[in-house]
């Protein structure tokens, strides 16, 4: 019989590049936590502490950058001048204009998806304008970096079984970027699938799996 597991958000204030977010989770869900359990956290807050919100105007769009944005989905994280070029800064101009190539001939020969695996980790995680709670809505978030440093750094603050860093949506996509030693990534995914975060006005960017290990 499959398991189920109770899913606990923890309401939190918005957090900045001010805060730790191992000290926020303690903050807001200490009280909560038990050493059974799994502690989960949205990447994008996770970059936010990190300093990683860029306001867009100051970004310079370089040529490649205005052309390149147009070959994506309107709706798409990087199909803004801005956001194609906070990619480029991150992972290479030259590394994104391979991929861009690349992905073209293979989406041609029948095989998507080739561009994210080539351009690198940040072609995935880059959230555009409106893509992120307020008053990040205004802002480029990237990806977080060192996701499983930050896992082994909430595990150690909160005393919980384990922590993963996660990037959910309401399409049922679920990635685990990062995760404590002990953790099976694929099956916080699966858990994660309904997506729990409420990175809105819920502010519950961080959530409990109860009793991950019996």
């Amino acid at each position: 019989m499959e398991r189920h597991y109770e899913i606990v958000p923890v309401p939190t204030r918005i957090l900045t590049v001010h805060d730790n977010i191992a000290e926020a989770i303690a903050e807001f869900g200490g009280h909560k936590i038990g050493p059974k359990d799994v502690v989960c956290v949205a990447e994008s807050v996770v970059a936010i502490t990190q300093n990683r919100a860029i306001r867009p105007e100051l970004l310079v769009p370089c040529f490649w950058a205005r052309i390149l944005s147009q070959l994506f989905p309107a709706k798409g994280s990087i199909a803004s001048w801005n956001a194609m070029q906070s990619l480029m800064n991150e992972e290479g101009q030259y590394r994104v204009l391979f991929a861009v190539v690349c992905g073209f001939f293979a989406k041609m020969a029948g095989k998507p998806g080739v561009f994210y695996r080539m351009a690198g980790e940040q072609a995935r995680l880059i959230d555009d304008v409106t893509g992120t709670m307020p008053p990040y809505d205004k802002h480029i978030v990237l990806g977080p970096k060192n996701s499983t440093i930050v896992a082994e750094s909430i595990k150690e603050r909160t005393g919980c079984f384990g922590a993963a860093v996660a990037d959910v949506n309401d399409l049922k996509r679920s990635a685990v970027l990062g995760v404590s030693e002990g953790v099976d990534a694929r099956l916080v995914e699966q858990i994660l699938i309904d997506n729990p975060f409420g990175n809105a006005s819920q502010k519950t960017p961080i959530c409990i799996i109860k009793n991950y290990i019996e």
